[in-house]
């Protein structure tokens, strides 16, 4: 095809030291253009048709449950689509306007006292940051540390936005609306239930109409685009019962001719206002987008660049702050959509929102003839969808943690504002991390009579009462500090024991305050009379040991290098320096080793493999 040629030849003119800067890809379709072909434009056209059906009505109802017109809906699903795709390093995420970003756009301007009428102005601003934060966010690879915050999280926060979202359209499907601005779950039950009489019978029955007619296209020909099928047929359903003399409500038809650019307007006030609402709609982005793209490549057992998907996601929402757009991610969904139908690369994307933006140019007009009832029970289905009760099941099973950080984060979301919510339960989740790892486990040991290292019983006493095996498992970071020394202490206490042998193999992650710790632990054991031994100390152990000066204050000879050959050879060697320094018996310790392991490590160093 010529254009395919045009298109590979227009690419391989980019420079060429852009393309790997900081790790990051800027033109990511030179890779699409070397390899691209007819067969795999046609696998990407087709998905592309797929998502557009989808995409365009779905535009309009996140812009709806956004506060926005829905036009910014419509604008978003092209300018995300086109603009994400050219950046991103997968094909995997489809971009647009999603059910989360959209309610946590309508929770922030509304915790923020934004007015409807300055919504739209402030809105280009608001998308801009987002882009700056995550466009950065990606180049300083800040995408990695995703992964450290919990599903819990991510599935009570979504969760919690579904039966809000659901909660905010009842008014929709019933015919009336608010006379004041609710964005939490309390709230908006409160209005609904004192406007419950406004209830507009014809909008309801159309309500219910839509929601049959729906399930039905879903039951019957469920690989057909049913949501833009729903709603161009209640559109015919609504004109007739407007000349029966039912009229409903309806949608705001889209002059294409007022999509034009759109330069936010920058002052410092403003970025000062917009800064939180910024950060919580960048994280959800990321956490959304990110979290769709990875479960994508898991199926097909690729690989995801997250840093780089992030940084689509950023230029995504740059390209929506100049044209009219709203806040976008991956959309689960419409990513789903794009993997049944095949597509191939993240071209699939860019023929979806071409085809997004040519629905604005010729249906726009014919937009003002949809119910809004239809489109609000259209949003409540497609939220309901968004609740995975099996995930849900997972989350609050596991682990008491898990379960308290999902319904810390679904209580949040539903009784404060989105963005204040999605902090609360990152914040909840970190607590509990910092908590089981602030905690490392300390047993005593004790060699048995064949020389091998044993826990030692609860109700048992040590071999020698004078001399305490202390196994330390965990980390010994700054969180674990004080309890470390808390526990040390007690076990220095009992009036017989003169000497702790600390084995230090699995203790992990020692920073300057562990350093400190130790050093106090020293003192205090001075103090009483006893002397601290430590084993099994691994390289990286030493050498902090070293270069903090700690190796001084406990002893060159008083530490005994880990063997990696045999592990419970370090601790004999401190085992015998003890009974020395106890000097009421002579040391007798044995050392266990495997006779056949021994044996074939020989045979390997004759034949000149080297150790295991």
């Amino acid at each position: 095809m010529k254009w395919v040629r045009l298109f590979k030849r227009s690419l391989r003119k980019f420079p060429n030291t852009l393309a790997s800067y900081n790790q990051l890809d800027f033109a990511p379709l030179t890779r699409t253009a070397d390899n691209y072909n007819r067969r795999k434009f046609g696998f990407d056209f087709r998905a592309g048709i797929n998502i557009a059906l989808l995409a365009f009505p779905q535009g309009m109802a996140y812009a709806m449950i956004a506060g926005l017109p829905v036009s910014y809906g419509i604008y978003a699903s092209a300018i995300a689509t086109m603009v994400g795709s050219v950046f991103a390093g997968s094909r995997f995420i489809i971009q647009g306007p999603t059910n989360a970003t959209a309610i946590m756009l309508l929770s922030a301007f509304a915790a923020l006292g934004i007015a409807e009428d300055d919504k739209v102005i402030m809105l280009p601003l608001l998308l801009l940051m987002v882009g700056v934060f995550l466009t950065v966010g990606a180049y300083l690879r800040i995408g990695n540390l995703v992964q450290y915050i919990s599903r819990s999280v991510v599935i009570g926060y979504i969760a919690a936005a579904a039966v809000l979202i659901i909660a905010n359209q009842v008014n929709t499907v019933l015919g009336f609306e608010f006379e004041e601005t609710a964005t939490t779950f309390i709230d908006i039950a409160r209005l609904t239930g004192l406007n419950i009489g406004l209830t507009h019978w014809p909008s309801v029955l159309v309500s219910a109409l839509s929601l049959g007619l729906y399930l039905f296209l879903k039951a019957k020909f469920r690989f057909l685009p049913n949501v833009a099928l729903t709603l161009v047929l209640m559109s015919v359903v609504a004109y007739f019962l407007s000349l029966a003399g039912w009229p409903v409500r309806l949608l705001e038809a889209v002059d294409p001719g007022e999509w034009r650019l759109t330069v936010p307007s920058i002052n410092f006030g403003d970025v000062q206002l917009l800064m939180s609402a910024a950060l919580a709609v960048a994280l959800l982005c990321a956490l959304e987008g990110i979290s769709i793209g990875k479960s994508m490549a898991a199926r097909s057992g690729e690989r995801l660049d997250v840093n780089q998907e992030m940084f689509s996601i950023g230029t995504a929402n740059l390209g929506c702050s100049l044209f009219s757009g709203m806040p976008s991610s991956g959309s689960l969904t419409r990513s789903m959509l794009g993997w049944v139908s095949q597509a191939r690369t993240p071209l699939a994307g860019f023929y979806s929102g071409v085809l997004c933006a040519l629905g604005v140019v010729l249906l726009g007009p014919y937009i003002g003839y949809i119910p809004q009832a239809t489109l609000g029970m259209l949003v409540i289905v497609i939220s309901a969808s968004l609740i995975n009760p099996s995930q849900i099941r997972i989350v609050t099973r596991a682990t008491r943690s898990d379960a308290t950080v999902f319904f810390v984060t679904f209580a949040a979301a539903l009784l404060f504002p989105l963005d204040l919510a999605i902090y609360v339960g990152v914040a909840t989740s970190i607590a509990f991390f910092m908590h089981k790892v602030s905690a490392p486990e300390m047993v005593e040991y004790k060699f048995d009579e064949e020389g091998q290292l044993t826990e030692l019983g609860a109700n048992q006493k040590r071999p020698d009462p004078e001399i305490s095996i202390v196994h330390v498992e965990g980390d010994l970071f700054f969180g674990a500090s004080d309890l470390f020394l808390d526990q040390m202490r007690r076990i220095c206490e009992e009036e017989s024991l003169k000497v702790v042998v600390l084995k230090m193999r699995n203790a992990r992650h020692l920073d300057a305050t562990s350093v400190m710790t130790l050093e106090e632990l020293i003192r205090y054991m001075r103090d009483m009379n006893r002397l601290l031994l430590i084993s099994e100390a691994r390289k990286e152990v030493i050498r902090i040991f070293k270069k903090s000066g700690l190796l001084e204050s406990i002893g060159r000879g008083n530490i005994f290098p880990d063997v990696a050959q045999n592990p419970t050879l370090s601790t004999a060697r401190a085992l015998r320096r003890a009974t020395q320094v106890v000097g009421d018996r002579k040391a007798k310790v044995s050392v266990y080793y495997d006779k056949k392991k021994e044996a074939q490590r020989e045979e390997d160093k004759t034949a000149g493999k080297g150790p295991d």
